[in-house]
């Protein structure tokens, strides 16, 4: 596959196009953006009645699948399966795993981390979770929203997207499946039948999933892109320019990634996560090293050992009101479905990059290897604010509650050492964090929307961009940040049935010894386990042009 089987213009875009997938979509992204223009009010009210029945009254579904995801995810990473190559057994990698992991890495839940890194944890520290039970800013409570804030952005985080990512993958690979969300039904329909209405509808309910999960993030960054300019240069757009500025700077975002993901995200990708190693180090560095160091430890040390009962937990007999309790639905629910909403946007990203790759190789690097460096990021950034609320150094919660948490980074970075600097490169990594979620979301929006191809055009493109833009900002404008988790919530949530049926399909196709995807007449032995179990030994990586 090169860029240039990109296809541009109107005739490349109406060929290209699934009339069904892309229609509905379409129809599904206008109704919400006009909504919140015609009748902001009332299409608020409708967004949180919605939210408060589905995790006050589901939140305990959202828990129990992601449980079953990450055990899953481990097996695969342990087990026999793992040795199964995503395409030809002597096929090397499509990408270098410098690129693979940046792209995987940026692409995921990068812009989050980003936006919620210096806020989360000093928020559980002003409002602790009841599973830790500690007096709001106590040194109990501090350890506490470390573990909460690893818990949130730790190995659950990632597994969602692996999930869904390698069946699709194998499929795609090694039977030349499209590549699409409804591919998860293969083993069981056939590739054959990934037209019929049940897999139509399953790549509507990615779309639906995917402009909820996307229009989040985009939100939530660009907003904090916009207080940023009004923290360090005093400049301030109000509700109009929110929207203009977040809607024209996804558009012209997606228009450049006419270059296609080897040029394009590849590039911005290693920027993206060269910078923010170096903030990581220089806040580490020029912080709290010590605290960082000793919160970091203990509170990793009570995410593993508490890791299962927290993953349970729901509040209900601390509330004694039947359901979730606010907390949790605040952030643990929120942010489970937030994942589910994203999955198949980032789990299609994956498919996409993974040509080559084993699956031990995609759950150890997309779970393992984005847990290993997301933990620092929190730890320095969630210890360094704690500390300086605690000495009152800084007004991180004063900034969160005039700003939202969009307000959390810059009065952190400004009361340390060099705060000019490092607030300057925080906003950059904003910006450029901002570029990549919208790159990577609207390719596999276009994905989603024209059967699978695998680089659609750019009109498509801009067409996605346009309207995510579009609905990030205007949830930004009537909802703020509660809107926003309103919209992952109530997206996100159908999404987790397919996760499961990925689960089911990649046992079904991993555990048999007999091709379940092609036609009689093509039909070939699919490998076992066993007879795979050498394809690690050509997993190395091949160098590649930049």
């Amino acid at each position: 596959m090169t860029d240039t089987d990109n296809r541009d213009g109107d005739e490349g875009f109406f060929e290209e196009l699934d009339p069904v997938v892309f229609g509905v979509g379409f129809a599904i992204a206008v109704a919400a953006v006009v909504a919140f223009v015609v009748r902001p009010a009332t299409a608020t009210e409708y967004m949180d009645i919605a939210n408060d029945i589905i995790w006050t009254g589901f939140g305990w579904w959202y828990l129990i699948v992601m449980f079953v995801l990450v055990a899953f995810v481990i097996f695969l990473t342990f087990g026999p399966w793992g040795n199964i190559t995503l395409g030809e057994e002597d096929e090397e990698p499509e990408f270098a795993f410098p690129s693979y992991f940046a792209m995987l890495y940026s692409a995921g839940i990068a812009a989050g981390i980003v936006f919620w890194g210096p806020a989360e944890a000093v928020s559980h520290y002003d409002d602790v979770s009841p599973f830790i039970g500690a007096e709001s800013q106590s040194s109990v409570a501090a350890v506490g929203a470390i573990q909460y804030t690893f818990f949130h952005w730790g190995v659950s985080a990632w597994t969602a997207y692996v999930v869904v990512a390698l069946p699709i993958a194998y499929c795609a690979y090694r039977y030349d499946a499209p590549m699409r969300i409804s591919t998860v039904l293969a083993p069981w329909i056939g590739i054959d039948n990934l037209d019929t209405p049940v897999a139509k509808a399953v790549d509507i309910l990615a779309v639906f999933a995917t402009i909820g999960g996307v229009a989040t993030t985009l939100g939530l960054v660009g907003s904090q892109f916009l207080v940023g300019l009004e923290w360090t240069m005093g400049i301030s757009v109000g509700d109009l320019g929110t929207i203009l500025v977040i809607t024209g700077m996804t558009v012209a975002f997606t228009a450049s990634v006419a270059l296609g993901v080897q040029k394009g995200i590849r590039r911005i990708s290693y920027v993206n996560l060269s910078l923010f190693g170096l903030l990581t180090v220089v806040t580490f560095l020029l912080g709290p090293t010590n605290y960082i160091t000793a919160l970091g430890t203990e509170a990793l040390g009570t995410y593993i050992s508490q890791f299962i009962p927290m993953s349970f937990y729901t509040g209900t007999a601390e509330t004694g009101s039947g359901g979730v309790s606010g907390w949790v639905g605040d952030w643990t629910i929120f942010y489970w479905a937030w994942w589910f909403s994203w999955t198949p946007f980032v789990g299609l990203f994956i498919a996409r990059i993974s040509r080559g790759r084993t699956v031990r190789q995609v759950a150890a690097t997309g779970v393992l290897a984005s847990t290993g460096i997301t933990i620092p990021w929190f730890a320095t950034m969630g210890g360094t604010a704690i500390y300086l609320q605690d000495d009152g150094q800084a007004d991180v919660l004063s900034a969160i509650q005039t700003y939202d948490e969009a307000g959390a980074g810059y009065p952190l970075f400004e009361a340390l050492p060099l705060g000019g600097l490092l607030t300057a490169l925080f906003l950059l990594l904003v910006l450029l964090f901002l570029i990549t979620s919208a790159d990577s979301s609207t390719l596999a929006l276009g994905m989603l929307t024209t059967g699978g191809a695998q680089q659609p055009s750019t009109v498509n493109r801009v067409i996605w961009g346009f309207l995510i833009g579009a609905l990030a900002s205007l949830l930004i404008v009537t909802g703020g940040v509660e809107a926003l988790q309103a919209a992952a919530i109530i997206t996100g949530g159908p999404f987790s049935i397919i996760t499961l049926i990925a689960v089911a399909s990649m046992a079904l196709a991993f555990g048999t010894q007999r091709s379940l995807f092609l036609r009689e007449e093509d039909e070939v032995d699919v490998p076992s386990s066993s007879a795979v179990a050498s394809s690690d030994s050509n997993s190395g990586p091949k160098t590649e042009d930049d």
